[in-house]
């Protein structure tokens, strides 16, 4: 079964637009994992707009399933995260996935271009592997740098499947579906483990689920608003029920 692991940025950028710790990061969780899900993942950016590093702490204290933080390693003016593996380092995560965004990014939005990055990654990888971290890379569905991934020590790669889930919307997402399997077929012969994540949802997902090899899945977005969506009738009604009862 291909693992689920719940992204809670979301989460994270709600309770921080007051002064507050509402909603919980912990007992939102809590609640995924009593739920069933398999991990949790966080990334915490430069602006902690949502996760914030103390949470990262927090997390990997109280959870006892996998946590998987994202996130670049690089220190650059695009990217002003110098503490990031420093964090990693100390939290000591399940898995670490790299990710090349830049700080004016709202989301990830691309893979590694490891012809140009990849000779700088190794080192990262080497000490992520020294500390027990297993390494993901961040990786576009069409990407022909596989073997490169293998060559400097990465242990997975996660597809960047945010192409698919636009295809999907249009209701032609077979050439983009081809091409992920094309890229499973290339990582499954170089012995590279396969994840998924980016824009995934309820009506999208069982394609990429049903192919072979397939062991995570991280999902924030879509998760947190079908939980909005699906949980919003019986919030208002219990509040009326309040309301009514006085």
């Amino acid at each position: 079964m291909t693992h689920l692991s719940v992204n809670l940025n979301k989460i994270a950028l709600i309770r921080n637009s007051r002064i507050t710790d509402i909603p919980n990061l912990l007992q939102c969780a809590d609640r995924v994992l009593e739920a069933g899900a398999h991990g949790i993942t966080v990334h915490p950016r430069p602006d902690q707009r949502h996760i914030r590093v103390q949470d990262v702490f927090d997390l990997k204290e109280h959870i006892e399933v996998e946590l998987n933080v994202e996130g670049n390693p690089f220190s650059t003016p695009t990217n002003s995260y110098p503490g990031f593996l420093a964090l990693v380092r100390e939290v000591k995560p399940a898995q670490c996935t790299l990710v090349p965004d830049s700080n004016d990014q709202l989301t990830s939005d691309h893979g590694w271009n490891l012809k140009t990055q990849g000779h700088s990654l190794n080192k990262i990888i080497d000490d992520l592997k020294s500390w027990g971290i297993r390494v993901s890379l961040f990786m576009d569905s069409d990407s022909l740098d596989l073997p490169l991934a293998k060559q400097i020590g990465a242990d997975r790669i996660e597809i960047y499947t945010g192409p698919y889930a636009q295809a999907f919307q249009t209701g032609h997402p077979e050439k983009e579906l081809d091409a992920i399997k094309r890229t499973f077929e290339r990582a499954h012969t170089l012995g590279l483990g396969l994840n998924a994540g980016h824009d995934l949802n309820l009506h999208n997902l069982p394609p990429l689920a049903r192919l072979p090899g397939l062991l995570e899945v991280s999902i924030g977005h879509a998760l947190i608003v079908d939980a909005l969506e699906q949980g919003l009738t019986y919030t208002v009604r219990a509040y009326l029920q309040c309301l009514q009862a006085h």
